[in-house]
């Protein structure tokens, strides 16, 4: 029995199932997970001293990759001040306004700790704003655990095959519709059956919590067309896809502007974060401004502003960064598709920009039911493979892979390499 395999046994002692978080959990690909100590750039290594190509990368926020030297000394800096004021700060000042520079958007910005506490406070303030209480969701979209919005949702309740989730009261998702998404019909439908009664329709602009889904030609577009004929707020849950496909998040990269906006831990450096924000009229409805409460302690923690600044600053200061990494993730991609084809499977390579999937099934992936059909035996058998080669990817079907700067191309042509070896085996 290795080390994590130990730590694993100790762990489900004391914490549930052993993890801090479901989708960490290793079940279903039938293996222990593995206990990390330590990253750099595009690498991890385990309790056991194994090193490993991550595709992880943090669930996303790992862009420039682990520990940057940067970042770092950020970090280290602000550390050396305090470590918690629970008060304001400049520096939580200089990141609102920085944010609202990078994305056209956003005029005012709330801080907050997690994504799930973004999009929590996001459709609080959409329906304080219009006075209306219904939300619109997509099936296979995870907005975080918050009650209304574990309802056909996707990542870790995915793959665990848990339709919602209990301990949620039905009338915590009364107002809770749902919709296909890439199906602009059916949220037309849902506005004609509720007239006047949307306050928002939230969405993952590009789907990653089922997979990677992209979206369908026009289907962004049509939802503001939709949102704005009714009345109701475009919400985009940027958690992923935030300064992530561009600078200015996926709203940049489609073109299409959203009302509202949700941020995770990418404009944190990997430290936890999270951030909403908007149009000025919109977001003045929070107090102390205006009636919609919102509050937290660690709400623009110094040490994760300051960690988050020089993410970010060092992305705005490079205007050829989002360019390389895509290019380099198109080629990647690209050539994990090839392999598949030559191999003669049907497996099918979802991607948008630097996030991709291989999902296990014959068909186009466009939505949550073509994502389901995927035969996540099979993907737990090259995943297993993947980790016995020191490749390092999310132990679920219905996650992403994240391309950072900080790998190489001998690590994406060994990553290649490894899945090339299992096809002809």
């Amino acid at each position: 029995m290795d080390r994590s395999e130990q730590l694993f046994d100790r762990a489900r002692k004391v914490i549930p199932g052993g993890v801090n978080s479901p989708v960490r959990a290793f079940g279903s690909i039938g293996m222990a997970p593995r206990f990390i100590t330590r990253a750099r750039g595009g690498h991890l290594w385990d309790e056991d001293g194994a090193e490993y190509i991550d595709f992880v990368g943090s669930w996303g926020p790992m862009i420039l990759g682990h520990a940057h030297p940067e970042v770092e000394r950020a970090v280290a800096e602000a550390a050396a001040r305090g470590l918690s004021f629970g008060a304001a700060t400049r520096r939580e000042v200089e990141m609102a306004e920085l944010i609202c520079s990078l994305v056209p958007s956003i005029e005012m910005v709330r801080m907050v700790n997690s994504g799930t506490e973004a999009v929590m406070s996001a459709i609080r303030a959409a329906r304080g704003y219009t006075g209306r209480d219904k939300i619109v969701k997509f099936n296979g979209c995870y907005h975080g655990h918050s009650d209304a919005l574990l309802v056909q949702a996707g990542s870790g309740v995915m793959t665990a095959g848990v339709p919602g989730s209990a301990g949620v009261p039905a009338g915590c998702t009364r107002d809770t519709l749902t919709a296909r998404y890439n199906d602009l019909a059916g949220v037309e439908a849902l506005f004609g059956a509720n007239p006047g009664q949307i306050a928002a329709v939230i969405v993952e602009p590009v789907a990653a919590n089922m997979g990677v889904v992209p979206p369908a030609e026009g289907f962004l577009a049509g939802l503001r067309e939709l949102c704005d004929r009714n009345g109701a707020l475009l919400i985009f849950d940027e958690v992923i896809t935030g300064f992530r496909l561009s600078l200015s998040g996926a709203q940049g990269y489609f073109g299409v502007r959203p009302d509202l906006t949700t941020f995770g831990k990418i404009i944190g450096g990997g430290m936890p974060v999270g951030a909403y924000g908007g149009r000025r009229e919109v977001m003045e409805v929070v107090a102390p401004v205006g009636a919609v409460y919102q509050a937290g302690t660690l709400s623009g923690n110094p040490v994760a502003m300051a960690a988050g600044m020089a993410q970010l600053q060092l992305l705005a200061a490079d205007p050829g960064f989002y360019d390389r990494l895509n290019d380099t993730a198109d080629r990647f991609f690209g050539r994990m598709e090839q392999a598949v084809r030559r191999a003669g499977k049907p497996w099918q390579v979802n991607h948008v920009g630097s996030l991709g999937c291989l999902f296990f099934t014959g068909g186009p992936v466009t939505d949550y039911d073509s994502a389901k059909t995927a035969d996540t035996e099979a993907f737990a058998a090259c995943a297993r493979n993947f980790f016995v080669h020191g490749i390092y990817v999310a132990p679920s079907q219905f996650e992403a892979m994240f391309l950072s700067a900080a790998h190489t191309g001998e690590d994406l042509d060994r990553a290649l390499a490894v899945l090339e070896e299992y096809l002809a085996g």
